[in-house]
Order: C-alpha cells, then sequence, then structure tokens
C-alpha cells in the first residue's frame, strides 16, 4: 500500500527536518553531508521569501521526503528555486515542480522573458526526463572546488609591489566599498545580479558574516582594486564567498595573491580545507587560477532554466 503524499508550507520550526532532509540529499549525490542548519534558516528567513506561498514540504505517510523553495529578489521576471526529493518519489517529484513553476508565473507576472532557474548536481535525483519534458534546459555549469589547507604549507604570502590589504570588520564605509567592488567587478558574470547594499545584505546573509575575513585591496595611483569575501561558518570547510579583481588591473598577480591570503588566513584559524563555486565558462580565466593554486573538483551543478510562458 502506498502512503499517502501531502503538502503543507515550511515553517521556521521545520528547519531542522529540512536540513536533515537536505543532507540525505547530499549523502546520495556527493558522498558527504555538506548543509548547515545556518543555510536552512537564513532561506526560511529571507525578506523576498513568503514561507505560505513560496515553500513547500512533502509528506509521505508523515515522513519529510520533499522539499521547495522559490524567491524572486534577482529583478524583474528571474525567478530562482531549489528543489529536494528523495529518489523514488516521482510523483512528489512532479507536485513540487507544478507548485515552484505557479508561483514563479505569479511572480514573474508583467516582466516579459520571464524564466524560472534551478541548479542541479550534473547527476540530480532529479529524472532529467522530468525536467527536459517541462521545458528545462541546461543553460550553465559550475563547479564546486576544494583544497586542503595546512598552516605549515598555507604561510601568508607576499604581496605585489605595493598592494596594501585592509578588513572590513570594523568600518561599515569599508563593508559599503567592499559591496561596491564585488558590484563592479562581477556585472559581466553570468547570473551576477546588481543590488543596491541593502538587498545585498540580505542576499548574502550578513548576519552570519564575520566581516574580519573581508578584504580590499589598494595599490597607489589606482585606489581600491580588488575584493575577497571568506566565510568561516560552516561546518564542512571555509568559503571563498567573492574574489574581484578591477578589469583594468587583473594580470597583476593580485587575485593569485587573495587567494594564497584567504588560504593562510583560514589555515592559521585551524579550518583543514577551503572551498568556492565557479562557473566553468568564466571570461576571467578564474577556473584556470583556482587550478593553477590546487584547487580541484568537489562536484559540478548544472544551472536548468524554464521560459515562464503566462499560460504554463
Amino acid at each position: 500500500m502506498t502512503a499517502m503524499l501531502t503538502v503543507r508550507p515550511a515553517g521556521p520550526g521545520d528547519a531542522s527536518d529540512i536540513c536533515a532532509l537536505l543532507n540525505a540529499v547530499d549523502m546520495i549525490e556527493i558522498g558527504r553531508p555538506e548543509t548547515d542548519l545556518g543555510t536552512v534558516e537564513a532561506d526560511l528567513r529571507h525578506p523576498d521569501v513568503d514561507l505560505a506561498t513560496d515553500t513547500w514540504l512533502a509528506f509521505e505517510g508523515g515522513r519529510l521526503i520533499g522539499y521547495a523553495l522559490v524567491w524572486a529578489d534577482s529583478g524583474p521576471g528571474r525567478v530562482d528555486g531549489d528543489h529536494y526529493v528523495l529518489p523514488g518519489r516521482p510523483a512528489a517529484a512532479r507536485l513540487l515542480m507544478e507548485r515552484m513553476e505557479a508561483r514563479a508565473r505569479k511572480l514573474a507576472a508583467g516582466a516579459p522573458g520571464g524564466t524560472l532557474r534551478l541548479q542541479l548536481n550534473v547527476v540530480p535525483i532529479l529524472d532529467p526526463a522530468l525536467l527536459t519534458g517541462r521545458g528545462y534546459r541546461p543553460v550553465r555549469r559550475h563547479q564546486v572546488m576544494t583544497r586542503a589547507l595546512s598552516p605549515t604549507v598555507d604561510l601568508p604570502p607576499a604581496p605585489p609591489a605595493g598592494l596594501v590589504l585592509r578588513h572590513c570588520g570594523g568600518d561599515e564605509a569599508d563593508r559599503r566599498r567592499a559591496h561596491a567592488l564585488v558590484e563592479e567587478t562581477f556585472a559581466g558574470h553570468f547570473g551576477h545580479v546588481q543590488r543596491a547594499y541593502g538587498p545585498w545584505l540580505d542576499h548574502l546573509d550578513a548576519r552570519a558574516l564575520d566581516w574580519s575575513l573581508v578584504w580590499i585591496a589598494s595599490l597607489p595611483g589606482e585606489g581600491d582594486a580588488a575584493v575577497l569575501l571568506t566565510r568561516d561558518d560552516r561546518t564542512s570547510m571555509a568559503w571563498v564567498s567573492h574574489l574581484g579583481v578591477r578589469e583594468r588591473l587583473r594580470g597583476r598577480g593580485i587575485g593569485g595573491f587573495l587567494l594564497r591570503h584567504g588560504f593562510a588566513v583560514h589555515a592559521a584559524r585551524g579550518r583543514d580545507t577551503v572551498g568556492l563555486g565557479v562557473d566553468t565558462r568564466n571570461e576571467t580565466g578564474a577556473l584556470a587560477l583556482y587550478e593553477a593554486h590546487g584547487m580541484g573538483l568537489h562536484y559540478a551543478v548544472d544551472t536548468w532554466e524554464l521560459p515562464l510562458h503566462p499560460q504554463g
């Protein structure tokens, strides 16, 4: 006898159960649990997410087997989503996808060229035929790359001539400057969305950000040249969230220096692994830079996109 499938919105009190579900998916797709409770809580409290209309939990006989979420903080017409369902539950996978798409059409209503984007492991639990049959297509691939850290190997590097670093731990003006540098240096990247300072903080979940792990690099005669934003709030590894060098100053070794600086800082803090995400088609050569500094593939994800035709 098949257990009854039920769906309801998520609430703040569901964060632990959602985290456990996502880690069960992690175990299947990448071999180890890497979802932190804080990440789930940040998603559920995001100011652009209405839990009653933008989240869904699927239960099978009282057991949580699926979770979906949509949000629209990336500009007119673009909706992003997460979709997690345990294997062997095609009905739940389809039902959650139908709910997501219906809500996404409402969120994108009135904007030309509306789309819904999902990021899924390159070998997803979700049947790719369900995606293609509903009109989704893969449009980009990103890699999560990692590198082992050691306090005896990853020592503070010597900066390029004249380069000066300052962290953003105590100065609101520097935090705003870091935001401006991220917006400038990532402007041409796939999927990047220009955000004002306040929405950027919400998107970043700045409540959990240690600003002493964010640095701005400056050069004489050039001013602020680059930004490095790292995090130490993940259980599994330290994380490089953003590394950006102003276009006219690229090719001077600044990016490599900042990357090694991040390695050294987190190694000294006792972390044994650092990770980051990179667009495999990034035109700045980021993938090659990371590979040259010893980072290797941990896993990869594809971005799938669905045109949001108003009538479905």
